[in-house]
């Protein structure tokens, strides 16, 4: 069905129930109710800061994905124009951009804002749920509701709108092989897995997408770690440091945010909101789709270009582990509102990973070893 022909039948479709409507009532005329479709669909355009470099064809894309899949639901009459990080407001500000009415949307991540609220990194927490289960929690698992409430605090409304997947540990000039290699390390990273790497003795470090590649080529920073093989291939970040380690175990699912400004997100017509929500999901789940159909080739090219693939040791893997969850605990301890979220996520968590333990991992460790 064109686009164009659900606009025009679902405002016809409306008339007819008004019509309906006024029939059943023997004291009124019987005559439909004329409705304007300019009014059902009036001409919105918004704007949209992103946290992202254009060069990064997904994550930037799902943002586009997003806004076109929104035009054509409205036959061209709600229009989103997203920008590219730093042009509109600085990257690692979209929150309170969008949030202060700067611009009416933006497309960012809650790892960059948990100075704000720490439970904006739910998402983000070291050796949390894969993509799969964070969808469920989030969508079935009453997950979204909380955080809609704890974001409406600063007037905006949020949106999954785009996941990486498990991502990868991140670049590094110089092999680490033990927790005492990362002392001193300078490295990017954000969100709570900062946290973790600074009791291991690193030095995190905050930088957007489009900040990382200069930092690392000018000996700013000794490591970064931003997504997966597609992404980090387009940041150029192989040019200058030759081992690329994996589990990146502090972003298991890192899910990108849309944020609405509450009081444009309430001015919006009933039908334009449930198009939104309708195309955020979409995007949600194709987002990942194309990460997990370009992240395997990808691998392969930065490692014919001589990248070195590594694994993290069990040594640092045990070391972070413990850390990481000591650290949740703590924050638990401290912070009554990241403890109510936070103890909702666990026992979803411990769940899913139970059933997932039957089902999806016995699967993952009989084929994959061999299909390889």
């Amino acid at each position: 069905m064109k686009r164009r022909h659900f606009i025009h039948t679902s405002a016809t479709a409306l008339t007819g129930a008004a019509a309906l409507g006024s029939c059943s009532q023997p004291d009124q005329q019987n005559e439909p109710i004329e409705l304007d479709s300019n009014t059902l669909f009036p001409v919105v355009q918004w704007r949209m800061a992103t946290s992202w470099s254009k060069a990064l064809n997904i994550v930037f894309g799902s943002a586009e994905t997003l806004s076109r899949r929104v035009k054509e639901m409205t036959g061209g009459r709600f229009v989103i124009i997203p920008y590219g990080g730093g042009e509109l407001v600085p990257p690692l500000e979209i929150l309170d951009a969008v949030g202060n009415g700067t611009v009416e949307c933006g497309h960012s991540g809650g790892a960059y804002y948990i100075e704000k609220n720490r439970i904006f990194g739910i998402d983000t927490l070291p050796f949390g749920m894969n993509s799969q289960q964070l969808t469920a929690w989030l969508y079935r698992g009453g997950g979204l509701d909380l955080l809609q409430d704890l974001y409406a605090d600063y007037g905006v409304i949020n949106f999954p709108a785009g996941q990486t997947g498990v991502q990868m540990g991140g670049w590094f000039r110089e092999k680490v092989s033990t927790p005492a290699d990362f002392k001193g390390l300078k490295m990017r990273i954000p969100g709570a897995g900062a946290q973790v790497m600074s009791r291991l003795g690193a030095e995190p470090v905050t930088l957007s997408s489009t900040e990382v590649f200069s930092a690392m080529e000018s000996g700013e920073i000794d490591a970064a770690e931003f997504s997966g093989p597609f992404d980090d291939e387009n940041l150029g970040i192989y040019h200058v440091a030759p081992y690329y380690y994996y589990p990146g175990w502090w972003e298991t699912s890192f899910a990108f945010q849309l944020y609405v400004n509450l009081e444009a997100w309430n001015q919006l017509p009933n039908i334009y909101q449930e198009i939104f929500k309708a195309a955020a999901i979409e995007t949600h789940v194709t987002t990942l789709a194309h990460y997990d159909t370009e992240n395997g080739a990808a691998l392969k090219r930065l490692i014919s270009r001589g990248t070195e693939l590594l694994p993290f040791s069990e040594e640092i893997l045990n070391a972070a582990y413990a850390i990481a969850i000591e650290l949740q605990e703590e924050i638990a301890a401290q912070d009554p509102g990241f403890k109510a979220v936070y103890d909702h996520w666990r026992a979803f968590r411990n769940n899913i990973s139970g059933w997932h333990a039957v089902s999806e991992l016995s699967y993952a460790n009989f084929v994959f070893n061999r299909d390889r």
